[in-house]
């Protein structure tokens, strides 16, 4: 096994990337990592090179999906295709990333097509649950499937897997679009307790306008896969 191919989205993330970066090179099943800077002001790219990944320059952001598909895109183009599959990583886990190797093993193992990392909150979210249950409650709908994080970030996927969910849902809704897409296709999904934690959003006004673009995203990729 030649390990994942790690695709890291990162916007202004200057603060916690070295640490995640540190920690998931150092996990068994990670063959190469690339972070996508999603036009940053903060120097992430700098220290994401300095940190040992490769890294992809995007000066306007366009959001965390199209980063995501563009950072694929030039992975494959690398020669991504060669390694066991991809995994798909948020920028802010700090040193808790160190936990992931659960979620890993399992598509290493080929007992997953899609694994969805669970991990425990920093801080408070602030009122996300309105945005986890709308995504909940359409997963269950659709194919009987009980989650716990459905926006989770934290993937890991085979390549039939990826391409089973791609073009992406815009935004936000990225996430729930790609568990929707994963299970209509007959693959195999499962979450994945890890004990990583993930920066929550908090409550303050930008955070209140941040879920409000959030739930209309996830909403929009739930009304197109119905």
């Amino acid at each position: 096994m030649k390990g994942l191919t790690v695709i890291v989205p990162a916007k202004d993330e200057a603060k916690l990337l070295p640490a995640t970066l540190a920690g998931i090179l150092q996990r068994p099943h990670v063959a190469h990592v690339l972070v996508v800077d999603d036009g940053s002001g903060d120097g992430t790219a700098e220290l994401a090179e300095a940190g040992g990944a490769l890294v992809l320059r995007r000066p306007v952001s366009k959001g965390k999906a199209a980063a995501l598909m563009a950072g694929v895109e030039h992975a494959l183009r690398l020669g991504a295709r060669g390694d066991s599959g991809l995994l798909l990583l948020d920028a802010d886990l700090g040193p808790s990333v160190e936990g992931i190797d659960p979620l890993l093993q399992v598509v290493v193992d080929g007992l997953a097509d899609l694994a969805i990392a669970t991990y425990v909150a920093r801080g408070s979210g602030g009122g996300k649950g309105r945005v986890v249950r709308l995504a909940q409650e359409a997963i269950r709908a659709q194919h009987g499937l009980e989650t716990t994080t459905p926006l989770s970030g934290v993937r890991a996927m085979t390549w039939q897997a990826w391409e089973a969910v791609t073009p992406l849902a815009p935004g936000w809704g990225v996430e729930a679009g790609m568990t929707l897409d994963a299970l209509a296709a007959g693959l195999r999904v499962q979450e994945i307790p890890t004990t990583m934690t993930h920066r929550a959003t908090g409550s303050d006004w930008r955070a209140v306008r941040h879920r409000g673009r959030q739930y209309l995203d996830v909403q929009r990729a739930l009304r197109a896969r119905r």
